[in-house]
């Protein structure tokens, strides 16, 4: 008689050897080995399935034993006088998650994904993950000797690995829950560089009317621009461009900026001819006046001795 098992195991032997123990057979033993599915290792352990296999092994046949006399059946017992029914019990509750974790452990299963991705790099970091019930959110705090290999330049590395995080979390749920990743206090670090950055340019952008653009950033890195220039007198700003190239402009706004910036309605700047005062002036002598002079009135001119009118005679 024929018969088979399936097992399953990380490995294709490891699926054998399975196989081989349940059935309490050698590694020699005569059996038939069919690969149902191969293990995938996945992406960052994402999407990970182990190996299956059918082993085939033949059993001798075995005489069929001879059936039971069937027994006499049993005298019916009297029945019991009915009593009434006891309250049923409620079922017990499900006990809730503790204070900071929400349903379904998130932050170990954040706290395990992050580590596993670390030792895949080759880098040691501490994980620190807080959860808040009030926005649903997982806050990750990265510390270690090595964290800058986590953070990269201008943060992409920190930014993908939280991307890869809220996909692992959110992948298949109804319910979103935000993941925000932190190393060594860089978000905030790089707040406060972007706000002077922004205020540095809305200056810029109020002293010479004219709009400037800043280099591309990603959606967290321009919500810190338009929150620091949402109240700047003056500029508005607004978003141009695709990801990954997405850049803020910080426009000019007459009818918002100071009084004491411009004179005229509009914006265009003054012409030569509207700046005399910048221009030397003349002075009475047909020259112009020196620089330790300049506004002051002109010296007279000294006076020439009279001319002699009177003919002379020839001797």
């Amino acid at each position: 008689m024929i018969r088979s098992i399936e097992t399953t195991g990380k490995t294709e032997d490891d699926a054998r050897r399975a196989a081989l123990e349940q059935l309490g057979l050698t590694e020699d033993a005569d059996v038939s080995v069919t690969v149902l599915e191969r293990a995938k290792s996945g992406f960052f352990g994402i999407g990970a399935s182990p190996a299956k296999v059918r082993v085939t092994y033949e059993v001798p046949d075995e005489e069929p034993a001879p059936a039971p006399a069937p027994k006499p059946a049993p005298k019916p017992a009297p029945k019991a006088p009915k009593t009434p029914k006891a309250a049923e019990k409620p079922a017990p509750s499900k006990p809730a998650a503790p204070k900071g974790v929400p349903e379904g452990n998130e932050v170990e299963r954040v706290r395990t994904f992050l580590l596993g991705l670390f030792e895949r790099m080759g880098v040691e970091a501490q994980v620190d993950a807080v959860y808040s019930a009030e926005d649903n959110t997982v806050s990750v705090e990265l510390s270690g000797e090595k964290v800058g290999a986590l953070i990269g330049r201008r943060g992409e590395t920190l930014d993908a690995i939280q991307h890869l995080t809220n996909y692992m979390l959110n992948n298949g749920s109804d319910e979103r829950t935000r993941v925000n990743v932190d190393a060594e206090n860089y978000r905030a670090k790089r707040a406060d560089t972007l706000t002077a950055v922004a205020k540095k340019t809305a200056a810029k952008v109020v002293r010479y009317r004219r709009n400037q653009t800043l280099e591309p950033m990603n959606a967290y890195e321009r919500h810190v621009i338009h929150t620091a220039l949402q109240d700047y007198p003056g500029v508005t700003t607004y978003s141009t461009g695709t990801e990954p190239n997405r850049r803020v402009v910080v426009a000019y706004e007459a009818s918002t900026a100071p009084r004491d910036t411009y004179e005229r309605t509009d914006s265009r700047p003054p012409r030569r001819d509207e700046r005399r005062d910048s221009r030397p002036r003349r002075s009475s002598n047909g020259g112009y006046a020196s620089r330790a002079n300049f506004g002051s009135p002109a010296a007279p001119a000294p006076e020439k001795p009279p001319v002699d009118k009177t003919v002379k005679e020839w001797s």
